[in-house]
């Protein structure tokens, strides 16, 4: 009987899968520190990327690629095991994403080109919920969909930035090669365009376009973010549409009573 009962006080979720799912997907304060942790070691994986084609050519690179490589496999084996639907996870374009970055990692000469995509990992962290579930919580919510927007926008900037770097200005390695690359992009996002450096060919005025398209109808979203009128994400019991503004009383969608509250 004494047994029995110990058997039963045993607290749900005591396997490692449960604890796992915990870890990553909870709110309770070790949940949360292991999530900040975390993403704190992202920003710093993504700095390692944005930098790498600077750098690829030294000799403590290969040692960091594979480093990071390591991290990012103990990561992916662990939200597996974690996951209580392993086909679906693997569905999943962040996870996806993942594999992607592995192989690029684990072999950087063969995929060199392409290793501009690891940066999407940026695109991947701000699809965390728990960043914006506790973001709301503090007076910064209102910054919401701006913090979206220049996850969006950063994440464009430097994907387009390596993609040039790789395919347009390998001929000129290191820091300055990166740079005009850089400076290339934001002129061509911002319609600037200056003159002083330009893509060659047919290809290079294609790819030129695409950039001022994007570019700028991501600038316009961070504007609209930024000045629109502030809304709050409160979702609606009736018809489940997500934004209204602070002081709404009804859905503008289905009239539905919203009961939306008052967090000053």
């Amino acid at each position: 009987m004494s047994q029995e009962a110990n058997t039963d006080a045993q607290p749900e979720g005591g396997g490692l899968r449960d604890r796992l799912r915990q870890l990553f997907h909870g709110r309770s304060p070790l949940a949360l520190r292991f999530q900040a942790a975390a993403a704190i070691i992202d920003l710093l994986i993504i700095a390692f990327f944005i930098v790498s084609p600077m750098i690829r050519d030294r000799p403590t690179f290969l040692w960091i690629d594979y480093s990071i490589a390591a991290i990012l496999l103990i990561e992916i084996a662990a939200r597996m095991l974690g996951s209580s639907n392993v086909p679906r996870l693997l569905r999943q374009p962040t996870m996806l994403l993942d594999f992607f970055i592995l192989a690029t990692l684990l072999a950087p000469e063969t995929l060199e080109n392409f290793g501009f995509l690891r940066i999407l990992r940026l695109w991947s962290l701000s699809q965390r919920g728990w960043i914006w579930a506790e973001l709301r919580e503090t007076r910064l919510r209102a910054w919401e969909d701006a913090a979206k927007a220049v996850f969006n926008l950063t994440t464009f900037l430097f994907v387009v930035t390596g993609f040039i770097y790789s395919f347009f200005f390998a001929d000129r390695p290191g820091l300055e090669g990166y740079v005009d690359a850089f400076y290339f992009t934001v002129a061509t996002m911002t319609t600037t365009g200056f003159g002083d450096i330009v893509l060659p060919g047919v290809a290079g005025k294609l790819i030129s376009i695409v950039v001022m398209i994007v570019g700028i109808t991501l600038f316009v979203r961070l504007a609209q973010a930024v000045f629109r009128p502030t809304k709050v994400t409160f979702p609606c019991p009736q018809c489940a549409l997500q934004r209204h503004e602070p002081d709404a009383v009804h859905c503008k969608a289905c009239g539905h009573v919203l009961r939306i509250p008052d967090h000053d």
